[in-house]
C-alpha cells in the first residue's frame, strides 16, 4: 500500500503473577500424587504446606503440639485422598486448608466432650440376655441384614460407611466425592426402604 508495509501487532499475553503460577504448580503436584502416587511430588507438597498448615492451626488457637499433630494428619489425608482433588472446584491450597480446618473442628469437638465417670450406671455391662430375647434379636438382626442387602448400590455404600465405619456425613461426602445433601438424601431413602422391608419391626 503506497510502498508502506503495515506491521502486524500481536497482543501480548498477560503475564502470570507469581502467586497464580505458584498455585498452578501446587495443583499440578497434587494431580501427580492423585494420578500416580508420585512421592517426589508429595514431598514437595509436604515441604511447602506442612509448616503453613501448622501456622494456620496455631493462629486458630491450637497449641503447638496439637497443631503439629493435625498438620501431620492433614498431609496424610492429602496423600490418601488426593484422587478426590478437583482443580475445577478449588485450588490445591484451598483444598488442603479445608482438610486442616475440618480436622481442627473435629479435634475441638473431641476436646469438648466431658470425661467419662467410671461409676456411671450407663457404663456398666449389660446383663446376660434371656434365651428367648437372644433368639428374637438374632431373628431381628437377620431381617435387618437382608433388608440392608436389598438397597441399591449407591444407598448401600453410604449406609455402610455411616454405620459400619462410623464415618460422619461430611467424611462420607468427601470420600465418595458427593455433595453433602446427596449423602443425607441417600441415607433417608435407605432408612425408608429398610423400614418398609422390615414391616412391623422398627429399623
Amino acid at each position: 500500500m503506497n510502498g508502506v508495509e503495515l506491521a502486524v501487532v500481536t497482543p501480548a499475553r498477560p503475564k502470570r503473577t507469581g502467586a497464580s503460577a505458584a498455585a498452578e504448580a501446587m495443583s499440578g503436584l497434587l494431580l501427580r500424587v492423585a494420578s500416580s502416587g508420585d512421592r517426589s511430588a508429595f514431598a514437595e507438597l509436604y515441604d511447602y504446606f506442612a509448616p503453613r498448615v501448622k501456622g494456620y492451626l496455631m493462629r486458630s488457637g491450637a497449641p503447638a503440639d496439637l497443631a503439629d499433630d493435625l498438620a501431620q494428619e492433614t498431609m496424610l489425608k492429602v496423600w490418601r485422598k488426593a484422587q478426590l482433588f478437583d482443580p475445577q472446584k478449588a485450588g490445591a491450597s484451598t483444598w488442603i486448608f479445608t482438610i486442616a480446618r475440618n480436622l481442627r473442628i473435629d479435634a475441638a469437638r473431641r476436646a469438648a466432650k466431658p470425661a467419662l465417670d467410671p461409676d456411671d450406671p450407663s457404663l456398666l455391662p449389660e446383663a446376660e440376655p434371656q434365651a428367648d430375647l437372644t433368639v428374637e434379636r438374632a431373628e431381628r438382626d437377620k431381617k435387618i441384614k437382608a433388608a440392608f442387602e436389598t438397597l441399591p448400590q449407591a444407598q448401600h455404600e453410604v449406609v455402610r460407611l455411616h454405620f459400619i465405619e462410623d464415618a460422619p456425613h461430611s467424611e462420607i461426602a468427601e470420600r465418595l466425592g458427593l455433595p453433602l445433601g446427596t449423602v443425607k438424601s441417600r441415607l433417608r431413602l435407605a432408612f425408608t426402604k429398610i423400614r418398609k422391608e422390615l414391616g412391623d419391626l422398627d429399623a
